[in-house]
């Protein structure tokens, strides 16, 4: 019983701080046809998703320090008992798992699923900024009753951008965790401007939705996507190049021009500037210690849950969005052939508003495992 003897780099927990040892005088046993078994009792609520058996493996880990592995063990209970079956000799112990704990193979999968999916969103959104910015068709002359509806192309663009920024950003935050730690703080604090900006233009994507759908009359708003822009970016003084403020709102050359430094980037620099620790490396643990993976993001458990609120709040101001729509499109029932037209518009628009990312809220328990591939399926493929 000297577990602090056997700790590894994570300070990982053991069942009753129980350390076995069984070895044979003369040699090294392993690779056994028939498995020995090792009993562990205990009086405490376990199963395989936070009990599993593992050995001492030397030499391995952080700092060549050694760490826990599951290798050539299988674990089964029984009532008070957890029992080992492993095919070698050495230290053997229970380790207690996070019931979060995503295995190496799941971990893996996901990050492949991902890595593709923003990849191929990556590539669609750069195409189609680049088709549109090179379409006459973009910005056709207009009346005032009509720009409102052309703002719609022109909304869509800025989340286009927001996403490219995002999936590209996403693409290099593990990488750069190999690199210096400054990269990677300037990377994570990147990838969490993006996002914001992203969730930000999913909400201008709704309240411009509610107009042309609820409020159809009589709507005008001086300078309307400016102020989208304000909210969702903001402005500065140099201008944009030529070609992309073709779907930037009409106004007088001598004001700025919206660009990429609004309320959600001006907070990401404020706290990349006074509290950069925020920034850094974080771990993606598995329910194997060691084949954890790194990426840049929030170190930060305050930012963490600031980022929740920030996105559940216009999640849930999409969703109400998307639920008037529906009730209007239930009262046209009628109209079967326009009805069934707007409903593949409804299921367009549940992408578009992003209530797909409402999934991120369901990370607990049974729901882990499904709402993880899910989450990174849908929304990795969102652009």
């Amino acid at each position: 019983r000297q577990p602090q003897l056997l700790q590894d780099a994570h300070n990982s927990s053991v069942l009753n701080n129980d350390v076995v040892g069984a070895f044979l005088q003369g040699g090294r046993v392993a690779r056994l046809r028939r498995p020995v078994e090792i009993q562990f009792w205990h009086n405490t609520v376990l199963d395989a998703s936070n009990a599993t058996c593992v050995f001492w493996k030397p030499g391995d880990g952080a700092g060549g320090a050694g760490s826990w592995s599951r290798e050539g063990c299988r674990t089964t209970h029984r009532e008070g008992t957890v029992i080992c079956h492993c095919d070698h000799l050495t230290y053997f112990a229970i380790l207690l798992l996070p019931p979060e704990a995503l295995s190496p193979a799941q971990l893996a999968s996901l990050t492949h699923i991902s890595t593709v999916g923003c990849s191929l969103s990556a590539a669609a959104t750069l195409c189609t900024l680049l088709l549109c910015c090179f379409s006459s068709t973009c910005c056709p002359p207009l009346s005032c009753r009509q720009r409102l509806r052309d703002n719609t192309t022109r909304i869509h663009m800025h989340l286009l951008t927001a996403l490219l920024l995002l999936n590209c950003s996403f693409l290099l935050s593990t990488p750069m965790a190999d690199g210096r730690e400054g990269l990677c703080r300037a990377t994570a604090a990147l990838l969490h401007a993006s996002l914001l900006c992203t969730l930000a233009w999913m909400a201008a994507e709704a309240f411009h939705l509610l107009l042309l759908l609820v409020k159809v009359y009589n709507i005008y708003i001086q300078h309307y996507l400016l102020k989208l822009c304000l909210f969702a970016w903001g402005e500065y003084a140099p201008a944009w190049p030529r070609l992309p403020t073709a779907w930037l709102p009409q106004h007088d050359p001598t004001q700025p021009v919206p660009g990429p430094a609004g309320l959600p980037t001006l907070a990401v620099v404020a706290v990349f500037v006074f509290k950069r620790d925020t920034y850094g490396y974080q771990t993606v643990n598995t329910s194997e210690h060691y084949r954890n993976m790194t990426m840049c993001w929030l170190t930060s458990l305050p930012a963490h849950y600031a980022t929740l609120c920030y996105a559940g709040l216009i999640l849930l101001f999409n969703t109400l969005v998307l639920g008037r729509v529906m009730m209007l499109l239930r009262r046209n029932r009628r109209q079967k052939g326009q009805a069934r037209k707007d409903w593949a518009t409804v299921l367009g628009l549940t992408c578009l508003l992003g209530t797909t990312w409402g999934l991120a809220f369901f990370s607990f328990g049974v729901f882990l495992v499904p709402q993880l591939y899910l989450f990174t399926i849908l929304n990795s493929l969102q652009g």
